[in-house]
C-alpha cells in the first residue's frame, strides 16, 4: 500500500503530464494538420522531367551530403526529454514551497485535538504551539490560518516573478506550486487537526482556494497602486482585519514583500529555479530599523517643530511620504 507522500506524488505527475499533453495537442489541432494537407491537395502536380545527367564528381555520395534523418535514437531521447520534465518541474517547485511553507509553522498537541481540550480563537480556530518571527515579532496567533495566510503570502511573491517566463513554463511551475500548498493544507487539517472527513476538508479547502485567488488581486493592486493599498491588503489578510494591528509590523511586512520581489526580479530566468527559495529568507522583522526611520522630509519636520517655542505660531505639517508610504506627524 502506497504511503500518503508517493499518493502525493503520482498526484502531482498525472496532473503535469496532463497538463503537457494539452499543451502539445493545443499547438498541433487536427484543423492545422487539414489546412496543411489542403494547401497540399490544391497545389498543381509536379511535371515529371527527364532526369539530366550529373557530372562523375556529382554522383559520389559523402557522408556530409547525406541528409540526417529522425530515427530511433532522437525519438527516445525526445521522449526521455518530455518524461524528465515534470520530474524536474516537481522537484524545483517542492524545494520553493518548502522554504515558503515553514516560515510560521506550529504545532498542535495530537492528544489534546483527540480529546477537545485545545484552546480556540474567539473565530473557533484551534491554537497551537509556534516560536517563529511571525508569531513572536508580528504577533500572529500559532493556528491553521496563520500558517496558511503566510505561506500563501510567500507563494505570491514568487508567482509574481514567474510572471515573467513564458506562459506555458510559467502555468507549469505556478499549478506546482499551487498543488504543493494544497496537499499539505489538507495533509495538516487531518494530521493536525484531526478533521478526518473528506468532504468537510473539501469544503475547507474550497474556501482556501477563494482566498488564494482574492489575495492575488489584492496583492497585485496594492504593488501596482502604493504602500498605503498594500498594506490594507495584508491588514485584511493575514491580520483578518483585525482593530489592534499595529502599524509598525504592517509597514514592516509591506517593506519585507518590496525588498523580496526586488530580489527576485534580480535574479536570472535561469538560476531562479535554485535562488527563488534563498531570496525568500530574508528576516521581515530586519525592516522594522528602515520603518522607525523617519523620511528626510519628515525628519526636518520634526526637528523644526521641536525647536518652536511653547506657544508660538506652527505652520501645519504637510504629508510626508516615507519608504512604506505616506505619514502625518
Amino acid at each position: 500500500m502506497a504511503c500518503r507522500s508517493c499518493k502525493r506524488q503520482l498526484a502531482l505527475l498525472a496532473r503535469q503530464a496532463h497538463a503537457g499533453n494539452a499543451i502539445e495537442s493545443s499547438s498541433s489541432p487536427i484543423s492545422s494538420a487539414s489546412s496543411v494537407s489542403g494547401a497540399a491537395i490544391a497545389q498543381p502536380l509536379p511535371r515529371r522531367v527527364a532526369p539530366t545527367p550529373l557530372a562523375h564528381h556529382q554522383q559520389r555520395r559523402t557522408f556530409r551530403s547525406t541528409p540526417t534523418q529522425a530515427g530511433f535514437g532522437d525519438s527516445l531521447r525526445n521522449l526521455v526529454a518530455r518524461t524528465a520534465q515534470p520530474y524536474r518541474v516537481i522537484g524545483a517547485t517542492k524545494g520553493i514551497y518548502d522554504i515558503c511553507s515553514k516560515a510560521a509553522l506550529y504545532e498542535m498537541d495530537p492528544v489534546a485535538v483527540a480529546a477537545g481540550t485545545v484552546p480556540m480563537t474567539p473565530e473557533g480556530e484551534h491554537i497551537g504551539k509556534g516560536n517563529g518571527m511571525w508569531h513572536n515579532n508580528f504577533k500572529l496567533p500559532p493556528t491553521f490560518s496563520t500558517w496558511a495566510q503566510i505561506t500563501m503570502l510567500h507563494m505570491y511573491l514568487v508567482f509574481a516573478r514567474l510572471r515573467n517566463l513564458d506562459k506555458d513554463t510559467a502555468r507549469q511551475w505556478q499549478s506546482q506550486l499551487v498543488d504543493h500548498f494544497f496537499f499539505d493544507a489538507e495533509e495538516r487539517m487531518n494530521l493536525n487537526h484531526g478533521i478526518s472527513s473528506r468532504g468537510l476538508r473539501s469544503k475547507y479547502l474550497k474556501d482556501l482556494f477563494v482566498q488564494w485567488r482574492g489575495l492575488i488581486a489584492a496583492y497585485d493592486e496594492g504593488v501596482v497602486k502604493n504602500d498605503a493599498v498594500l498594506a490594507s491588503a495584508v491588514w485584511r489578510n493575514v491580520y483578518k482585519a483585525r482593530d489592534d494591528v499595529d502599524l509598525q509590523d504592517l509597514a514592516a511586512v509591506v517593506s519585507w514583500m518590496r525588498r523580496c520581489l526586488k530580489t527576485l526580479d534580480q535574479i536570472p530566468d535561469t538560476l531562479l529555479y535554485y535562488q527563488a527559495g534563498p531570496a525568500l529568507k530574508w528576516p521581515a522583522k530586519n525592516e522594522f530599523a528602515l520603518v522607525d526611520k523617519p523620511s528626510p522630509l519628515l525628519a526636518d519636520q520634526l526637528l523644526a517643530a521641536a525647536n518652536t517655542p511653547v506657544g508660538a505660531e506652527t505652520t501645519p505639517v504637510e504629508t510626508a511620504t516615507t519608504p512604506t508610504g505616506t505619514a502625518t506627524s
